[in-house]
């Protein structure tokens, strides 16, 4: 008996599958820590107790991202540990505050399948959730991966391909229980920026931009205990080159729009994503934004903004896709999710 595990196959997968992810993990302040050193994170929630304290919370509870890449990493072994790319997300909520000393394990569904008319690869969707040692969720996502086949001659499964709502409804956004920001310190935030100064349809290139380092993407990618091989194996992608985990773009673009949008404290919804390019060390990440929609929430001073998030390695901001209707080379990134930001 193989001792072993090579990770699950295409054919591997059946509908309505429940996998039970290994290795709970235990978060600490020093999850934090190293978040802010991987990535340019300052807003000020997610850096201060006295500042959560402030915004009606009991202390600055673990950064939104960082407790993503927790619970998606634990359900890299048994999704995508033999997937070609990681192809989109929907349906993303985050239902609790993280905090330090919570012990967070994952568990996913698959809801549909579809092989690729190659016959080599398939698409798997998942229903995964992050759940704590109180047994309650912390956030759910679907993603859809593209995944590998071991036996070419397995059949094909029946296609089923989920619906899946474009976007979140705002009423169905869970805004962390005692949040206000009535009295938000805009000063201490770092932009006098609120709310009601972002317009439905407004740009916002954020300017600064990271050179990414191939030792730096590893540490994150080992600290969130991802395992697929395209990221670490450069023998596994026929060009020999490590393939930047999409979630360290994703932290790294969210890290740079700070500027222009350091009151955006919290993320609370995903409502579809794109890792539209592959990112490779020494590819240079810059980003911009635009604002999707807003919406008003029963918390005291509190907001909703609905923004899409691009990162590229180049080129003009504000440019998504060619007159083909397909991304740029350029970008890497294409997000859409909520946030939450004082009125």
């Amino acid at each position: 008996m193989a001792k072993t595990n090579s990770g699950r196959f295409f054919e591997d997968y059946q509908l309505g599958q429940v996998l039970t992810h290994a290795v709970p993990r235990t978060v600490s302040g020093g999850e934090r820590a190293l978040y802010h050193a991987l990535y340019p994170a300052r807003h000020a929630l997610y850096s201060s107790d006295e500042f959560a304290r402030a915004s009606g919370l009991a202390a600055s509870p673990i950064d939104d991202l960082a407790a993503f890449h927790v619970v998606f990493g634990k359900t890299v072994p048994d999704v995508s540990l033999n997937a070609v790319a990681n192809l989109g997300y929907a349906e993303g909520r985050w239902l609790k505050p993280v905090w330090a000393g919570d012990t967070l394990r994952s568990e996913s569904k698959v809801i549909g399948l579809k092989q690729n008319s190659n016959g080599n690869t398939g698409v798997v969707y998942v229903r995964s959730r992050g759940v704590n040692q109180r047994d309650e969720t912390v956030m759910e996502y679907v993603r859809w991966v593209m995944v590998r086949k071991n036996d070419l001659d397995a059949p094909a499964p029946e296609a089923v391909v989920p619906e899946l709502s474009k976007v979140v409804a705002p009423e169905d956004l869970v805004i962390p229980e005692g949040l206000d920001f009535s009295g938000y310190d805009f000063a201490l935030a770092g932009e006098p920026h609120r709310w009601g100064d972002y317009e439905i349809g407004e740009q916002i290139d954020h300017v600064d931009g990271v050179t990414i380092e191939e030792a730096e993407h590893m540490i994150a990618t080992r600290l969130w205990q991802n395992t697929a091989k395209v990221h670490f194996d450069a023998t596994f992608r026929p060009d020999g080159q490590r393939l930047i985990y999409g979630g360290h773009v994703i932290s790294m673009a969210r890290a740079l729009s700070f500027n222009g949008l350091a009151n955006a404290q919290m993320i609370v919804g995903l409502n579809g994503g794109a890792h539209a390019n592959p990112c490779f060390a020494g590819d240079t990440v810059k980003a911009w934004s635009e604002v999707l929609d807003k919406a008003e929430t029963s918390a005291p001073g509190v907001g909703a903004i609905r923004l899409r998030l691009v990162a590229t390695k180049g080129g003009e901001p504000f440019k998504l896709k060619g007159e083909d209707g397909k991304y740029l080379p350029e970008v890497l990134l294409d997000l859409d999710y909520w946030a939450l930001m004082p009125l």
